[in-house]
């Protein structure tokens, strides 16, 4: 490890670091625009200069490896000097428009032009004028500010692996644009509003609504896939005007997918702000006494042997308690969280994402079974294309084709190739023996099946035969598309003794077996109307936060909050227990969910014994231990077993459970920029060059 000295001090670096990480390993600041921490060097913009001794002109740190002996100066004349004429050169074209950008109190440029430039300019020609660019609905652009730092053609390339923005021209004449001025197509796109230092990229949706000093900041966690992406919502007044990243290297490092971004327009269209009940087939608003009493009423009428719930994919933990407290209580079994009849439950190493997101990074060899993860999780997506940019990690694939932005062998859609892997009658079984570390992903498009189960097992079968279970390494993974499932199936939100599951509840009602329905915010199915839909001619409670599937089944309606209207617990796919908190209230009469049951239960006659949050995760806590372990994964490589059911495993061939990747959820499909990127992404057809 290489030893150096930087402005008297002494450090020790790892080989092969840069003297930009040495000298913030020192404690010292370097400027930098160009230069990311998660992108590839490239030494473009020269701001990252310092004095290295017996160097006859400033060296860019960025660039320049760390070797023994070197000494270093980082605030010399020298280097002050060359940081003002670099400074200086960056702001001969760059307009002075800082008044109407909407970088403005957050630009990298802005700060560094103050802490490192030149308090004036000598130079006084015309400023160049370049051509906006289009790239799509997601990011407005003003490319007269670009000062061709190449973050954004860096992360197109590399992160996000769709190579449609990159540079033009030479010299003065140099430009950054799309591939022949289109939208980039990438689900991780608006990534590069953040990267970009100066106000060339910025957020089309959010242009000119606020300043960042107008805001108040909360920190919390993304519902939209199981991913559990870090996020800060930011709130002005009653709306939530924009979600950004934050940093957690081991979920989401710094990036977020679209949707989580620009979800945000959803939360306040379609929302349910006041109880309604249904009277001679129309709904009409109501007062929350008058809707608990009719659900309590005909609750009464139809006994617990015949009511029945069901959790849906935005549900945070507390609410999932809640709900399954008062079933508990009223003593019926039907209840499920499993909203797409995912063959899923048992020991919890069957159905977590085991190897963990960032535990992606170490892996040898991967298979995929059906499962389109760019869909259903993007930033797991990008770990996987992280991991194959490193070299030798052979990925195969179960199912239908893809374009996961990575090399996938796809083997067909059959499901009865994983029997031939398993049984060791197929190459891909000897390729999995032979890597150290070899992993696998099932996808709900594997699992929401009839022959789900009998493909778990299967999948567990090949873990067990290729040596993907072992201490240190649990190669065996689940991929959920959503939020809510691995809480659920924590907290036991399952069909108790004699109970019935989802398929079994909407057969229940349409013979007449299941009276009362009660649908926690459970969206993602297509109920249809009274008497002629999946649920006949049974009584449906909805409690949710938006005006969607369920809710136009519904006989009563309770409204409830969105996820940035309450402080909640999430679980994602690996099993990462994390709290979101509130960053505003929810609209009208509507109610937190867990709050919305425990008034429920007195008039039920059950009461709930809790009557505040703290007393509920308390409760929650002592029946699931790991719910009260924050941020943290629990290791289940010990515990291994069989996750699935043995049965056989239909022809039928595999399909993805994502269809649109911007309208998944009930928040998204209000969301009129989602709508957006869904009609120009997903519903147009490309045509080849040659058509």
């Amino acid at each position: 490890m290489p030893k150096l000295t930087v402005d008297g001090i002494e450090v020790e670096v790892p080989a092969g670091a840069t003297l930009l990480q040495a000298c913030e390993l020192a404690g010292k600041e370097i400027p930098r625009f160009c230069y990311h921490e998660r992108l590839s060097i490239a030494g473009n913009c020269r701001m990252c200069l310092i004095e290295v001794e017996k160097s006859p002109k400033p060296v860019a740190s960025c660039a320049m490896p760390a070797a023994d002996n070197m000494v270093v100066k980082t605030m010399s004349p020298m280097v002050k000097k060359a940081r003002e004429g670099v400074m200086e050169f960056l702001l001969i074209n760059h307009p002075l428009d800082c008044p109407i950008c909407d970088q403005g109190g957050e630009c990298d440029l802005q700060d560094q032009a103050m802490a490192y430039g030149r308090d004036r300019s000598r130079f006084k020609e015309n400023k160049r004028a370049v051509e906006d660019k289009y790239m799509g609905p997601l990011i407005e652009t003003c490319m007269t500010r670009c000062i061709q730092c190449t973050r954004c053609v860096r992360f197109s390339t590399e992160v996000a692996g769709v190579d449609e923005i990159g540079a033009i021209g030479r010299g003065e004449d140099m430009e950054i644009t799309t591939y022949l001025e289109g939208a980039v197509t990438s689900e991780m796109s608006a990534n590069v509003i953040d990267l970009c230092p100066v106000g060339a990229l910025t957020s089309k949706p959010y242009a000119f609504n606020a300043r960042p000093w107008e805001l108040v900041k909360t920190e919390s966690i993304d519902v939209m896939d199981a991913v559990g992406s870090n996020i800060r919502v930011d709130v002005r007044g009653p709306e939530v005007l924009r979600i950004l990243p934050r940093i957690h290297e081991d979920v989401n490092e710094e990036w977020i997918s679209d949707k989580t971004r620009y979800v945000y327009d959803g939360l306040r269209r379609q929302r349910l702000d006041t109880p309604y009940v249904r009277d001679n087939g129309k709904l009409r608003p109501a007062s929350w006494k008058e809707a608990f009493e009719r659900i309590a009423s005909k609750l009464k009428e139809v006994g617990a042997d015949r009511a029945a719930a069901i959790t849906g994919d935005l549900v945070c933990a507390e609410s999932m308690k809640a709900l399954k407290d008062l079933w508990t209580r009223i003593g019926s079994p039907h209840i499920d969280c499993r909203q797409d009849g995912a063959a899923l439950g048992g020991l919890r190493s069957g159905y977590l994402f085991n190897t963990t997101i960032a535990g992606i990074e170490a892996a040898d060899a991967l298979l995929l079974i059906g499962t389109n993860p760019r869909w259903e999780a993007a930033i797991v997506n990008t770990r996987i294309r992280k991991r194959s940019r490193m070299g030798r990690f052979p990925i195969l694939g179960i199912g239908p084709q893809s374009n996961l932005t990575y090399g996938v062998d796809w083997l067909g859609m059959s499901p009865e190739i994983l029997a031939k892997i398993a049984d060791g009658r197929h190459p891909a079984a000897d390729l999995l023996e032979k890597v150290s570390r070899p992993m696998l992903i099932v996808g709900m498009g594997a699992l929401a099946r009839p022959d789900g189960s009998a493909i778990l097992n299967a999948a567990g079968r090949i873990a067990e035969r290729s040596g993907m279970i072992k201490t240190g390494w649990n190669g065996f993974n689940v991929l959920h598309t959503a939020a809510s499932r691995v809480a659920g199936l924590d907290l036991g939100v399952l069909p108790g003794r004699g109970g019935l599951d989802v398929n079994g509840i909407v057969d229940g009602a349409q013979a007449g077996r299941i009276g009362l329905v009660y649908l926690l915010g459970a969206d993602e199915q297509e109920w249809g109307a009274k008497g002629a839909g999946l649920l006949g001619d049974a009584f449906v409670v909805y409690q949710g936060s938006h005006g969607d599937k369920g809710a136009h089944r519904a006989d009563v309606i309770l409204p409830g909050a969105a996820y940035t209207e309450k402080d909640a617990t999430w679980v994602n796919t690996e099993g990462r227990t994390q709290q979101g908190f509130r960053a505003l209230f929810p609209p009208g009469e509507a109610r937190e969910d867990w709050a919305i049951i425990r008034a429920l239960s007195d008039y039920v006659g059950e009461t709930l014994g809790y009557d505040t949050l703290s007393d509920l995760r308390r409760d929650m806590i002592k029946n699931v231990e790991v719910l009260g372990e924050i941020d943290r994964v629990t290791p289940q490589d010990r515990e291994w077993a069989r996750p699935g059911k043995d049965g056989v495993i239909g022809a039928a061939p595999l399909s993805l459970p994502v269809a649109d990747f911007y309208l998944t959820n009930p928040i998204a499909r209000a969301s009129s920029i989602l709508a957006e990127c869904s009609r120009l992404f997903v519903g147009r057809q490309t045509k080849m060059a040659a058509e």
